[in-house]
């Protein structure tokens, strides 16, 4: 296959490097993409140096199977005819096209046979946040029928790309050191701290963060499923952890749950309170499934459940849940 990777030089660009390599990805050429500031860097990938070229409105993608594009939303839209139109598949990491009706919107997990129908051959990653919480509500639907979700999201600074992972560590520095605290990735200091506000406010009080949860999780799992969310930053530098509560339609016991999440795709179940075993995002950095645990019945719901999860943002939240939609394809002789 050959593969572009376009934002190469950000965050996500380089995990899908190294998750390219880690999953020994068919690739036959890799071409890498980029802006005027990171056009002509150089990476490596399987013992060779590939030198990034400026993303142009050209033919450049002409004979290009795959593109993983990372580059934010604008340049998605700017540049997704220019990608697509000779027959590659764009598989899209910004919100541009997420909640387009002709765009699928995959986790391999929960829906990938929707990536087999893409009229505009653009394929969608869904948010960070989305992907591990329906990764973990996919177990509970099997059962029984989930009608409403609870979420509280505690999100790492890597959601808000490696200049704020930066950002975070340079802040930590500067209030060990008694030195003035810059603030540029994020509304307010992040060090000692925890900003309940990702992304900006829309008219009804949740933000646009929020807002996607409600959103793509209803178009991912074709369900008429509720999301309540509140997302929080937290001095987190990789993965992001979620405490959910489900309403489903009959009452599921823990130890359904249980052997629930320990069966499903994608899923570590790591849940043992007497020993302090449970998720946590310093273990979880650089893993690929989604860790669950602190499994309980909600006391305030009869149909209730509780339970948290764990996940990398960088890695299933972004660049593994694209190339596991690649492989998917593949394997489906669909590409």
């Amino acid at each position: 296959m050959k593969v572009a990777i376009v934002g190469a030089s950000g965050a996500v660009g380089q995990e899908f490097l190294r998750v390219l390599d880690e999953r020994n990805f068919p690739v036959s050429e890799l071409c890498l993409f980029g802006s005027t500031r990171s056009a002509g860097s150089k990476y490596s990938f399987r013992g060779k140096d590939i030198e990034v070229k400026l993303l142009q409105h050209n033919e450049d993608f002409k004979d290009i199977n795959i593109a993983f594009t990372s580059a934010g939303a604008g340049t998605s839209k700017e540049f997704a005819e220019t990608i697509t139109q000779y027959g590659t598949v764009m598989i899209d990491n910004s919100s541009a096209f997420r909640m387009d009706e002709d765009v699928p919107l995959v986790v391999p997990e929960v829906n990938a046979p929707d990536a087999k129908i893409r009229p505009r051959n653009i394929i969608a990653n869904p948010n960070c946040t989305t992907i591990q919480m329906v990764v973990a509500l996919k177990a509970i639907e099997d059962i029984s029928h989930i009608r409403k979700v609870h979420v509280a999201t505690y999100q790492a600074a890597s959601g808000a790309g490696a200049a704020a992972m930066d950002e975070l560590y340079t802040q930590y520095k500067q209030v060990l050191g008694h030195e003035a605290v810059s603030v540029e990735k994020f509304p307010y200091q992040l060090a000692f701290n925890l900003i309940p506000q990702i992304d900006v406010f829309t008219d009804n009080g949740y933000t646009k963060e929020e807002m996607k949860m409600f959103n793509e999780t209803r178009k991912i799992m074709h369900s008429d499923i509720r999301v309540s969310a509140t997302c929080v930053r937290v001095p987190a530098l990789r993965a992001h952890s979620e405490s959910i509560w489900v309403e489903t339609e009959r009452p599921v016991s823990v130890a359904e749950a249980r052997e629930a999440f320990s069966k499903a795709k994608g899923i570590v179940l790591e849940d043992n309170p007497s020993e302090k075993k449970y998720p946590m995002p310093l273990f979880v950095s650089g893993k690929d499934p989604v860790y669950v645990g602190r499994i309980r019945k909600d006391l305030a719901n009869d149909n209730g459940l509780a339970f948290w999860a764990v996940g990398d943002q960088i890695k299933k939240g972004a660049a593994l849940n694209a190339v596991q939609i690649a492989e998917y394809l593949l394997k489906e002789n669909n590409i």
